[in-house]
């Protein structure tokens, strides 16, 4: 990888995107590297979470428009490699952590949405900064926005494309958590190693049914939630929880 460093630890997968001359900027490199990384870590049984952030005290800076190809950035083809990334990170089974100091703006705010969780340094900036350039929201944020924070407060975000504060990202509903600077990297690390700790199988159902629910009835839901409830009862991690229940120690999940 030329524009990510990617460490694995414990379970946790941790992914910096890594250009700081640029803030991070997505260029089309980075796209195509963070789908090859996302489709490696969906089927890699002992990456148990993710973490995505940014080098040099920044996230991301959105879609790279000054590279060399900025030119091809407009065409379908290429939007649509946007849209195969958004895609692959919203389908990734495992839990994701978006860990942002600094800005996240355009495509990079949209990224961090796109995680499950999204934990802010007290001076991180986002910004849905797309009308300010002329351009539509993209990203997944049409998406994604209405279903946080409500659609008046989605579209007063797009229409005028503000830079927000991390606490008033917080107040929205944009982000789970604003911790000072200097606790970031440890308070991330503390979630990640809680989820890696976690029922594989469990967490990946849940996230998923949680994803889909929004497009279902009460219904449909309960009936997903009986078929998911019976094939953990079916597994080892459900037996292995309730042993270390009686035997009052901590389970060790394999994902099975």
């Amino acid at each position: 990888m030329e524009t990510l460093v990617v460490e694995r630890s414990g379970g946790v997968v941790t992914v910096t995107m890594n250009r700081p001359e640029k803030k991070n900027a997505i260029d089309a490199q980075m796209t195509e590297e963070l789908i090859e990384l996302l489709t490696e870590v969906k089927t890699t049984e002992s990456d148990r979470v993710l973490i995505l952030t940014g080098a040099g005290g920044e996230f991301c800076s959105g879609a790279d428009l000054t590279s060399p190809n900025a030119a091809t950035t407009s065409t379908l083809a290429s939007m649509r490699r946007v849209s195969a990334l958004v895609l692959t990170l919203h389908e990734l089974p495992q839990p994701t952590i978006a860990k942002l100091d600094g800005v996240a703006a355009g495509l990079a705010a949209n990224l961090a949405l796109g995680c499950d969780l999204i934990v802010a340094s007290d001076r991180a900036r986002i910004s849905e900064i797309f009308a300010k350039r002329g351009l539509a929201i993209d990203g997944g944020g049409s998406w994604l926005l209405p279903r946080l924070i409500g659609l008046h407060r989605a579209k007063e975000l797009a229409f005028f494309a503000d830079i927000i504060s991390a606490q008033d990202a917080e107040r929205l509903g944009l982000v789970n958590r604003v911790v000072p600077v200097d606790e970031l990297d440890a308070f991330v690390d503390d979630w990640a190693a809680r989820l890696a700790a976690g029922p594989p199988l469990a967490l990946s159902m849940t996230k998923a049914m949680l994803n889909a629910s929004a497009g279902m009835s009460m219904a449909d839901a309960a009936e997903r939630e009986a078929v998911a409830q019976s094939l953990n009862f079916t597994t080892n991690d459900t037996a292995e929880a309730m042993l270390a229940f009686v035997q009052k120690r901590p389970p060790d999940f394999k994902g099975r």
